[in-house]
């Protein structure tokens, strides 16, 4: 069978590696993929203007593609799983009406306010103003988020009242975010640990996913600007038996049931970004409408199930209640380009890249790619990469707990170079410290 991914990042390079491990697949397609995809047997990147719905289907039906899998939250919000559906494609992924729950912040809050889904407090506002009026009642810290889409990028926690103005000032203002940013979404602050919890759903079955916890900040410790994500790893300690029973009952049934009520079903990967508080209770700080970046890449390498035979059978309405999992851990570690997340820099080379016929540790450390691209010029015959701007790498590794997989990943992680490359030697740390 033929397989379309669609997207350029890292998630994307792991969910093609995935589908390509299964013998059933003769040729994962990826739109627009990376260098690292492009280096993946069995797979071939391809220049297809995902934004033009009409040649996705036509690719598809030329190309005889039997499956597509939507890897970024733009083509969602943008309605491709609908046109695809309407033209007899078989997609994985929610439809536009589903995806506002990413979409839109707005939509999101009163999705879950009106179907008692534990979240945070808010108000929205579009004029800068009665934004800043109503930050200055309710005092620092507190949370200013663009409503619409914006790379992960948009949320800005406010230290300080004079923090959280600015940070109006550029959205409302300044349209720092376009018009992602034209309406703001001002919340309660909420304390504890985070953790991601990813599900597959085909409208009335849920599939949990492993769990996972990723690291927004760009700096160690938890510090400096939020960003789509500087790692991950996986099993996160923070979900136990008793907040796992929590989320399925509190926030991901309730989804599925309130989407089915409205008559538009939930299909594909729905992700719960959650505050776990010292009680246990989580609180919901954001949903995204497919898989995480970076969560993917080490959920990807503890799925041992078919993930191609996961979405037929959800395409199917057939998703079963649980999938293999590797009992080692998983944790990846983010290289980001110079000045990511507030600029980004493109076409520096990389080295130290490991070969796959030389690196001994291939069944349990993994590059996936994000940010790279093949260079106009070769060296010795072999192509160069490039950075292509953003989050450039994720190294992946599997261990026999958290810290055996950080040092792992780090390891690796220290011998690839490119000017500015900065990344985190601190992810897993709270798993760690547990």
């Amino acid at each position: 069978m033929n397989i379309l991914i669609i997207g350029s990042g890292g998630r994307e390079h792991a969910l093609a590696w995935q589908c390509a491990k299964d013998t059933k697949v003769n040729k994962v397609y990826v739109a627009s993929g990376n260098a690292g995809s492009a280096l993946e047997p069995k797979c071939e990147n391809i220049n297809l203007d995902v934004n033009n719905h009409q040649a996705v289907i036509e690719f598809c039906q030329s190309s005889n593609i039997d499956l597509v899998i939507v890897g970024p939250e733009a083509s969602l919000v943008a309605g491709l799983v609908d046109d695809c559906k309407q033209a007899g494609i078989n997609i994985w992924g929610p439809s536009k009406y589903c995806a506002q729950l990413e979409g839109s912040k707005t939509f999101a809050k009163e999705f879950m306010l009106a179907n008692n889904i534990p979240t945070a407090s808010y108000q929205g506002f579009t004029d800068a103003d009665a934004a800043k009026d109503y930050v200055s009642e309710q005092g620092a810290p507190i949370v200013v988020k663009a409503d619409g889409l914006a790379a992960g990028k948009g949320v800005i926690v406010a230290e300080t009242v004079a923090e959280a103005h600015a940070a109006i000032d550029d959205m409302l203002a300044d349209n720092k975010f376009g018009d992602a940013g034209s309406r703001v979404v001002i919340e309660q602050f909420l304390s504890g640990e985070e953790a991601s919890f990813i599900c597959m759903i085909d409208g009335k079955n849920i599939l949990p996913m492993a769990t996972s916890q990723d690291h927004k900040r760009v700096f160690e410790g938890d510090a400096g600007p939020n960003t789509g994500g500087m790692g991950a790893y996986s099993p996160a300690p923070v979900v136990t038996d008793s907040v796992y029973e929590k989320v399925m009952q509190r926030i991901i049934q309730p989804v599925v049931d309130a989407m089915q009520a409205a008559g538009h079903p939930y299909t594909g990967f729905l992700y719960a970004g959650l505050m776990i508080d010292d009680a246990g209770d989580p609180y919901v700080i954001e949903f995204n409408c497919r898989f995480g970046d970076p969560e993917t890449q080490p959920i990807m390498m503890r799925l041992q199930t078919s993930l191609v035979d996961l979405v037929q059978q959800g395409i199917a309405g057939n998703l079963p209640k649980t999938a293999q999992w590797d009992k080692r851990a998983a944790l990846g570690i983010v290289l980001a380009s110079k000045g990511y997340p507030e600029t980004s820099s493109k076409g520096d080379v990389i080295t130290g890249l490991p070969q796959t016929s030389s690196n001994t540790d291939i069944d349990t450390v993994k590059v996936f790619h994000a940010g790279t691209k093949f260079a106009d010029t070769s060296q010795d015959g072999v192509q160069t990469i490039e950075t292509n701007g953003g989050r450039v790498l994720c190294v992946t590794a599997l261990g026999d707990n958290i810290f055996d997989a950080q040092q792992k990943a780090l390891a690796t992680t220290a011998s690839i170079r490119f000017d500015g490359a900065h990344y985190r030697r601190d992810i897993g740390y709270r798993a760690i410290n547990k």
